[in-house]
């Protein structure tokens, strides 16, 4: 029974960190509109209070974050991602926000440790 419960403490929860990865961009984006000049401040700041809330869940991995924000402009953005892991332990998430003036993109990688 025992490692059923630590087996279920150190899995990834997507929808946890989906939730984390909103409320990052959120706090950061929410009233915002698009300015270039800002761009790398709020990415710094949206990938800091990402790993700060990810890690603060105490579970046993190593994450990695990426942001990135884009104007409204009509142009296309592809991305992609492969990953070489355990399915049953790793996981990501990306969530893609947007407002009227801009997107963010941003993928959490969770590796267990």
């Amino acid at each position: 029974m025992e490692d059923v419960q630590s087996s279920e403490e150190a899995a990834f929860v997507a929808d946890e960190v989906s939730s984390i990865i909103k409320d990052s961009i959120d706090a950061v984006l929410q009233n915002q509109q698009y300015n270039q000049n800002k761009v790398g401040q709020w990415t710094s700041t949206c990938l800091e209070s990402c790993i700060k809330r990810l890690t603060a869940l105490n579970k046993p991995f190593k994450y990695v974050v990426t942001c990135v924000i884009m104007q409204k402009n009509g142009a296309g953005l592809h991305t992609a991602a492969s990953c070489f892991w355990d399915n049953a332990t790793d996981g990501s998430r990306t969530v893609r926000w947007e407002n009227k003036t801009m997107y963010c993109i941003s993928t959490v990688f969770g590796l267990a440790i």
